[in-house]
């Protein structure tokens, strides 16, 4: 009986859902990994071999380095309203440092114990951000502003806010665990839009390694594979590739460079504020922004002159009306904002904010189609197209399969 307890708490905590092995077993293409000139030589296995490997690991411990590198392409504005890729700033709350791994080069310390103890340190620059999950417990400290943000794993650090303090939490044990939980995730989003398939050995933190190469079999897509490095020892995922379509270095990675797989030391996870530091609760950030993270298209309306565009940010006449638009790697979501001036009536109007004006030059090309008119946001791995109507399409297509969509919409 203390077996199977054992083996069911392996399952939920570390393993891809056993759901996703079925779709593999019927989608993947099993073909045997063979190594390459430079990569290691390894016993050959198949995809679904692999797969299984990575479901049935249970490694717990480990500390390590840790490189995360972004190359959306992003206009130069666009850029600078993601942070620019820096941990500078004034703000220890985890969700503020998320959006600024969205371009550059990261480098971090990492260090797991279980689910309930996770380290990540950002080593960008002379300055740290740290973000530590103990137990019920989950701090974030920015050396730069001297600065610390608290909150409780269990979502009670908000108080009559409680549900929102789980934010916090999932975005800890997320960054945590990458590129585990990238691996993970990719992994349980695979479907019959999908070919799986067993690539070319390599080395990745000195350790023996197969990748797992997850291909889009519809054309259109923006991405044109994943890669997930998996340890041949203990079959953690070592490194997620996301490669485009369109060639070049890879749209994101994110992998190990140094990886122990020992039970880091037991003070590890501990942390207590430096003198002197600001301490902001869970609580106090939930209410004195009105709750602002529970809103759908909080992220959107911090894009200067976005609100212009969409007709304001009360919520009215249709905002945040979303339907999605074809299936797998293909598909499309529109939002239709509700904006009560077009894209050209901005233009002319000599009385718009400067800043709509700023937007609408970064957003790129002007295109038509029977949907319209509107111009195009672009991305290597996302495209938006922003219709003079007031709708939004916005996947991981490439411009002319976004165009192609909102035709087809009409």
């Amino acid at each position: 009986m203390a077996a199977n307890t054992k083996t069911s708490r392996k399952a939920a905590r570390y393993a891809v859902p056993v759901a996703v092995a079925g779709v593999a077993a019927a989608t993947v293409a099993m073909v045997p990994a063979f190594a390459n000139a430079g990569g290691p030589d390894l016993p050959k296995v198949t995809a679904q071999q692999l797969i299984e490997k990575v479901a049935a690991s249970d490694v717990q411990q480990l500390t390590g380095t840790a490189k995360l590198s972004t190359d959306l392409g992003l206009p130069t504005l666009a850029s600078g309203l993601l942070g620019g890729g820096g941990v500078a700033g004034g703000s220890a709350d985890p969700q503020d440092k998320v959006a600024q791994l969205a371009n550059g080069t990261h480098t971090f310390r990492v260090a797991a114990d279980g689910p309930d103890r996770q380290k990540l340190t950002f080593l960008d620059g002379k300055d740290e951000y740290t973000l530590v999950h103990n137990g019920t417990d989950v701090w974030g400290y920015d050396s730069k502003s001297n600065e610390a943000f608290h909150d409780k794993a269990d979502g009670k650090g908000a108080g009559k806010d409680a549900g929102k303090g789980k934010e916090h939490p999932k975005t800890a044990d997320r960054l945590a665990a990458s590129p585990q939980q990238l691996a993970q995730d990719l992994l349980k989003q695979a479907g019959p839009t999908t070919d799986i398939a067993v690539g070319d050995t390599a080395q990745v933190a000195g350790r023996d390694a197969y990748q797992l190469v997850l291909k889009p079999k519809q054309s259109g897509s923006t991405v044109g594979s994943v890669r997930i490095a998996v340890d041949a020892k203990n079959g953690v995922p070592l490194r997620v590739q996301l490669l485009s379509s369109q060639g070049g270095k890879p749209i994101a990675e994110a992998g190990f460079t140094q990886v122990d797989f020992a039970k880091p030391g037991a003070d590890a996870f501990s942390f207590t504020p430096p003198k002197g530091a600001k301490v902001t609760e869970g609580a106090d950030k939930a209410a004195g922004k009105g709750g602002e993270h529970g809103k759908e298209f909080g992220p959107l309306e911090s894009i200067p002159g976005l609100d212009a565009l969409t007709g304001g940010a009360d919520g009215k006449g249709g905002k945040g009306d979303v339907k999605v638009l074809g299936e797998g790697w293909a598909t499309v979501a529109r939002i239709d904002t509700g904006a009560g001036k077009s894209l050209s009536d901005i233009e002319k109007d000599k009385n718009a904010p400067k800043e709509a004006k700023q937007f609408l030059n970064s957003l790129g090309d002007k295109v038509t189609g029977k949907f319209g008119e509107g111009r195009i946001f672009s991305t290597r791995l996302v495209n938006a197209l922003i219709t003079d109507d007031g709708k939004v399409y916005v996947g991981a297509v490439t411009k002319d399969q976004l165009v192609k969509t909102a035709d087809s919409a009409k």
